[in-house]
């Protein structure tokens, strides 16, 4: 922390060919030093682009290495630039790179390690483009996995969303949606609401209300669409019940949102990726947050994609990133 009681958070520019180096310029350009300190980390030739493409100017200080982060910091007025691997004025706007994606994975371990080892109280990173950063060498279902790996951190990790308030996790992931069923089972489902529950008290809620989404249609009606309710989910909701946390369902997930939304329920875990994702995005496209939970770490990042249709036309709001920045302020001083 600063002496101010700020955290102090790592900004990872995301992929330099989408809207993450001008969202973050202009992120940094609205205010984001009201909330938490700043410390980009990466090519300075990046932010400078997104400034350019922003029509932005910002107060930078650069330093030489991670020790000086503490002492500049307490004492600057502007953002600190932390320069660190690939150093390129070159930009594709819009195409997949090997190049990008290696680039970014490579910031985002080194920023992870800073926040693991309490130089940085927390990371906040840019959108990233998944087919970048397979091209670029990741073999992880995702950033959370990667990071998982880097930090070399053995519990539970999962992807979860924030929507204005409304917090979402999920049982299964990045899979096939023909295999989706074979991921589900009672270890799973506690897994996931164990995951949600934890996250949800980190960011201020002190007795999270959850509700479980069934699987089936009208929570398979008793048995006729499906007995994985019967089955599989209520054992597990008793299971979770009994270790003091306060869940309910299955309920069909067409109508569970609409609940939370109405403020029955702090999170809702759900089977299966767009199970959620169509609701959260329907609900807050622009404000939402994706949180990679379970991580020793806080890790927050935009809902949304690389945008590449309209990047480097300075189009692109910020209204996700900066919601991922506030959130992530708070988790890190929880």
């Amino acid at each position: 922390m600063t002496s101010n009681n700020q955290p102090t958070l790592g900004l990872v520019l995301g992929d330099r060919n989408g809207i993450g180096p001008e969202i973050a310029a202009k992120l940094l350009a609205e205010g984001a030093g009201d909330t938490a300190r700043a410390v980009v980390i990466g090519d300075p030739h990046v932010l400078a682009r997104g400034c350019e493409i922003a029509g932005v100017t910002l107060q930078t200080t650069t330093i030489a290495g991670p020790g000086e982060i503490r002492s500049e910091i307490s004492s600057a007025d502007g953002i600190t630039i932390l320069p660190h691997g690939t150093s390129s004025d070159q930009f594709t706007p819009g195409e997949v790179s090997g190049a990008a994606g290696t680039e970014c994975l490579d910031n985002l371990a080194f920023a992870a390690k800073l926040a693991a080892t309490g130089v940085l109280d927390g990371m906040v990173f840019a959108p990233l483009n998944k087919a970048s950063l397979h091209a670029g060498g990741m073999q992880h279902e995702d950033e959370t996995r990667y990071l998982q790996d880097v930090l070399g951190y053995g519990g539970a990790v999962g992807e979860l969303n924030v929507s204005n308030g409304l917090w979402t996790s999920r049982v299964t992931s990045h899979v096939p949606l023909k295999d989706v069923s074979g991921y589900i089972n009672e270890a799973t489902i506690v897994e996931a609401v164990e995951l949600l529950h934890k996250a949800v008290q980190a960011s201020g809620v002190t007795s999270p209300r959850l509700g479980l989404c069934a699987l089936n249609p009208h929570a398979g009606d008793g048995g006729n669409f499906g007995r994985e309710e019967i089955e599989v989910l209520e054992p597990a909701i008793k299971v979770i019940q009994s270790r003091g946390m306060d869940v309910t369902g299955p309920w069909p997930s067409d109508t569970v949102f609409v609940r939370a939304q109405k403020g029955e329920f702090d999170g809702v875990v759900t089977m299966y990726h767009d199970q959620g994702q169509i609701a959260m995005k329907l609900m807050g496209f622009s404000t939402g947050v994706t949180v990679a939970g379970g991580l020793p770490i806080p890790v927050t990042t935009c809902a949304h994609g690389t945008a590449f249709d309209i990047a480097g036309q300075g189009i692109a709001g910020t209204g996700s990133i900066a919601a991922a920045w506030d959130l992530c302020a708070r988790m890190a001083i929880a």
